[in-house]
């Protein structure tokens, strides 16, 4: 085996795969010309500086997988990667105790003003009187993300004594429980924390997650904490907060922009004494980059000697004719996630049905006799869409690690219909007045024309739509007039419809008359949206008509 350490690398990570017997290391410092030593390689390691673009994998034919040291994988052309049938690894939750320890750090340091204590020390003040801080005891701590560092914040939360409450739409609830973590729904997170903690990744369910409406909701004397992505923030709004003293400190270590001095703008932080600000640090640790090296180090040797694939951010490797065949439902699969996730809440900001608990997948016709763990992992990926570091090769260990059951079934034969179909069906559970509520989602897919993923059935309700862009769901009783009011209120929003499809359950004959109407579903496909407002102004229309049970929005990302 022929390893290139394209990069600077940990003598422990070099330590591994020296061990192994024939094993050939070229270190970054040995290295003059990068494209003619991948000639012969099997595996190439990357911090963030090489770019594994489609030109320097071309010169690498007999590459085998790209291992990066860190998560973000932004460097490695991982499309590209697929094709050419390399496994592209990161080494995410390496750092998680880095962070989560800087995180309570910062929690000590605004409640006890350490850096204004040291600040006037080193002035020659001795400011006792107006040092008086708080203590972390007895205070509630809102986290908004229960993954590896959320659960890590969590654990040394409890050792100081703090009530831990947590959202979370995609941990199980014996995972929160084991980790004291109440888990209550995002709104109550703002409303009941004394300290918020973000530990989730960048998606349009949660960009602006903090902004005037949420800060509204918090209580006076709030403190926020940010190590997780800057664009979670609304700057302008948090700072205003700040200065009003509505929000009593924050705690940044990522920002929109960085440097700062990149900002379009001057950052509205600067020159206020009560939000700490850090250079993106909470994961550099000796012992975190050394903890990250020696985990890349053992998914590499692990994968050239035994086939074993851990922490892959790109689809398993196939030949150019399955993946050809295959990408269509990969891309159907993601979508059909996607939208049973808005369905139970997992992709919104509200899980309003509480916890996913289990997912279960049947393969029918032509899919059952191909490898559909790409489509498994494609249509929990779709489910779990907005989870932290979540894509389509680690979608099963995320759903293990977060209590989810997965369960497959096959089924070659089927009778009449479309000769490839997906159904899945998600799980859930709640708390209620009355103890606890379960129930399911279910949706049946295909690819037609051989590019376009549709929506054949939806919670029992026959209909075919496509799985595409911006959706408005609709449930309402089928009743004459509906279908023209929805029409007349979304033309009245400038709000076009690019296609539009209906059907219905069918009533007994002993529930016919107008109460008790059968239930009837409408998909709404819009065009381009030129503004959000016309849209939330619409759906809010739509719920106020009387025949109408339920409107949602789903906007299915192209992934």
């Amino acid at each position: 085996m022929k390893i290139v350490l394209a990069e600077k690398v940990s003598p422990a990570t070099l330590a591994i795969l020296q061990k192994e017997p024939g094993w050939n290391c070229i270190t970054a410092d040995k290295i003059t010309d990068l494209h003619a030593e991948l000639a012969d390689a099997d595996a190439l390691i990357v911090r963030s500086a090489v770019q594994a673009d489609a030109a320097l994998l071309a010169a690498a034919p007999k590459l085998r997988i790209i291992g990066r040291a860190g998560v973000g994988v932004d460097n490695i052309d991982a499309p590209e990667a697929t094709r050419r049938g390399i496994v592209v690894m990161n080494t995410p939750g390496a750092n998680a105790v880095a962070v989560a320890e800087f995180t309570l750090g910062l929690m000590i340091a605004m409640c006890r003003d350490i850096p204004r204590a040291n600040a006037t020390m080193h002035a020659g003040k001795w400011d006792k009187k107006s040092l008086q801080g708080s203590e972390l005891r007895g205070k509630t701590l809102g986290i908004v993300g229960c993954g590896r560092i959320g659960l890590e914040v969590a654990r040394r939360a409890n050792a100081f004594g703090m009530t831990v409450i947590g959202y979370d739409p995609f941990i199980a609830p014996v995972i929160a429980r084991e980790n004291s973590i109440t888990l209550v729904p995002i709104d109550e997170i703002f409303s009941s924390s004394d300290f918020i903690s973000l530990h989730v990744g960048l998606t349009p369910q949660t960009e602006g997650l903090i902004n005037k409406t949420s800060l509204a909701l918090m209580k006076k004397g709030v403190r926020i904490i940010n190590c997780a992505r800057g664009e979670l923030i609304v700057d302008e709004a948090l700072a205003e907060a700040v200065k009003s003293g509505h929000v009593a400190g924050a705690a940044l270590d990522v920002f929109r922009h960085e440097p700062l001095h990149k900002s379009p703008a001057p950052s509205p932080y600067i020159g206020l004494d009560n939000v700490l600000l850090s250079p993106h640090i909470a994961g550099s640790t000796d012992e975190a980059q050394e903890a990250i090296g020696i985990q890349l180090a053992n998914q590499v040797r692990d994968f050239l000697k035994l086939g074993v694939v851990q922490n892959a951010v790109n689809v398993a490797s196939l030949s150019e004719e399955e993946y050809a065949e295959l990408s269509p439902y990969i891309e159907m699969a993601d979508r059909l996630g996607q939208l049973l996730g808005h369905a139970t809440g997992t992709g919104t900001a509200n899980a309003s049905l509480g916890q996913v608990e289990g997912i279960s997948l049947t393969y029918n016709g032509r899919l059952a006799q191909l490898k559909t763990d790409l489509l498994r992992n494609a249509a929990i990926a779709g489910i779990l869409h907005g989870a932290d570091g979540v894509n389509r090769i680690n979608a099963s260990a995320a759903a293990a690690d977060r209590g989810i059951r997965v369960q497959e079934d096959k089924r070659e034969h089927v009778p009449g219909g479309t000769g490839a179909t997906l159904q899945l069906t998600i799980h859930w559970a709640r708390k209620s007045a009355s103890g606890s509520d379960r129930g399911e989602w279910t949706g049946l897919a295909t690819v037609l024309h051989g590019s376009s993923p549709r929506l054949l059935s939806y919670d029992g309700i026959d209909i075919e739509a496509e799985l595409a862009g911006t959706l408005i769901i609709i449930r309402n009783q089928d009743v004459p007039g509906v279908i023209g009011r929805i029409g007349t209120l979304l033309g009245e929003a400038k709000l076009n419809i690019a296609s539009f499809a209906l059907g219905r359950r069918r009533a007994s004959a002993t529930t016919a008359t107008p109460p008790d109407a059968p239930q009837a579903l409408a998909v709404i496909q819009l065009d381009r949206l030129k503004t959000q407002s016309a849209l939330d102004a619409a759906v809010a229309d739509l719920r106020r008509v009387p025949a109408i049970t339920s409107v949602r929005v789903v906007d299915l990302q192209l992934l």
